[in-house]
């Protein structure tokens, strides 16, 4: 499972923290650009397994990304 935040999204912080965290063997980095800008100045967002999966806030994004992952 590969998790990639863009360093400009403001929603990420909370989330690469939690998942450190929880899943410490999860390939997931913060890159420079993931080139998916129109989600990223509008909520927080990650690429899992190249899928744009969006949330409200950190929160819902953290639980979202838990549930590509099939927990």
């Amino acid at each position: 499972m590969k998790v990639r935040f863009c360093a400009h999204n403001k929603g990420k912080g909370k989330v690469v923290k939690r998942l450190r965290e929880s899943h410490p063997k999860l390939d997931m980095k913060v890159k420079d650009c993931i080139k998916k800008c129109g989600p990223c100045h509008k909520t927080p967002f990650a690429a899992v397994n190249g899928k744009t999966v969006a949330g409200i806030d950190s929160d819902d994004l953290y639980r979202k990304i838990l549930k590509e992952m099939g927990e």
